[in-house]
């Protein structure tokens, strides 16, 4: 991660004392690291393309496009078969075809919650109270050997994050989340890293996310960020069921990028039916 982050070692500030932060300094100083608030606004929209790894060595190809002001669309090319979650502002639909549903449905109330999340354009830190978010800033921890700021992120949900915030580059490193479904709490957590630059603005290229305490990690790793690809509104909009059913509008074709090669020495096993990719989540 250290490694990574010096490559724009040029664009950060020098570090104020630890005993001399506050929530509101230290994400000015993550929006100023990353590119600025004039860089991040002229992006309109975002379209990354990867690799998904799970357990057993499952594979998939994954697209996730984005959209000013809250739309996302991501799609799972998984055994030759592809499934889609979207949002266009309003409505969250999915088509899962490896439970053998060729028809666009409703995302569960789960669902919803993460995609609205993942619909967040410039992410849950930047402008946090005109989004309704709260931001409180707890102190100094370590992640790895490495200190950062820990700040407490509740969003207008209700679910709480902690955002784990690199001292010297003021980029978050590590994200737990906390969010409770039908009385239960759930707890995950997101090591991020690789940042590199997308039209200015430095992003993440590398997602690990798992459940907290868990040994077991998923991995989504982007080969490619595009920013201010061409996309149209109706990418994002539930088609129409029946005879009526409007085509989608084309896009990235995902069987174009197959996933990497398995490392020969470790083959990867194939589940005997296909598992269902989680929704990107954790950004």
């Amino acid at each position: 991660m250290r490694n990574a982050l010096l490559n724009f070692a040029c664009c950060v500030l020098l570090a104020a004392p630890l005993s001399a932060q506050s929530a509101d300094d230290i994400i000015a100083k993550y929006v100023k690291t990353v590119g600025g608030m004039d860089k991040i606004q002229s992006v309109k929209t975002l379209r990354r393309t990867g690799k998904y790894t799970g357990g057993g060595g499952f594979e998939a190809v994954v697209i996730q496009e984005n959209k000013r002001p809250a739309s996302v669309r991501e799609e799972f090319l998984v055994q030759g078969m592809t499934g889609i979650n979207a949002y266009d502002g309003k409505t969250g639909w999915k088509i899962e075809p490896w439970n053998g549903k060729k028809d666009p449905e409703a995302l569960s109330e789960e669902e919803m919650r993460t995609i609205v999340e993942d619909a967040d354009f410039d992410e849950a830190l930047v402008n946090y109270r005109q989004k309704g978010n709260k931001v409180e800033y707890v102190g100094v921890d370590q992640v790895e050997g490495t200190d950062v700021y820990k700040l407490k992120l509740t969003l207008a949900s209700g679910d709480v994050r902690y955002y784990y915030m690199d001292t010297d580059y003021y980029v978050p490193i590590k994200i737990e989340s906390q969010r409770t479904i039908r009385g239960a709490l759930r707890e995950s957590e997101t090591s991020l890293g690789d940042y590199k630059e997308v039209a200015g603005w430095y992003l993440p290229y590398s997602m690990e996310t798992g459940r907290k305490g868990s040994q077991e990690r998923a991995k989504i790793v982007f080969e490619k960020i595009e920013a201010n690809v061409a996309l149209d509104d109706g990418r994002f909009v539930k088609p129409s069921l029946g005879p009526t059913t409007q085509p989608m509008a084309a896009g990235p074709d995902a069987s174009t990028n197959p996933p990497a090669k398995a490392d020969p020495a470790k083959p990867a096993a194939a589940p005997a039916s296909p598992a269902k990719p989680p929704l990107t989540g954790a950004r």
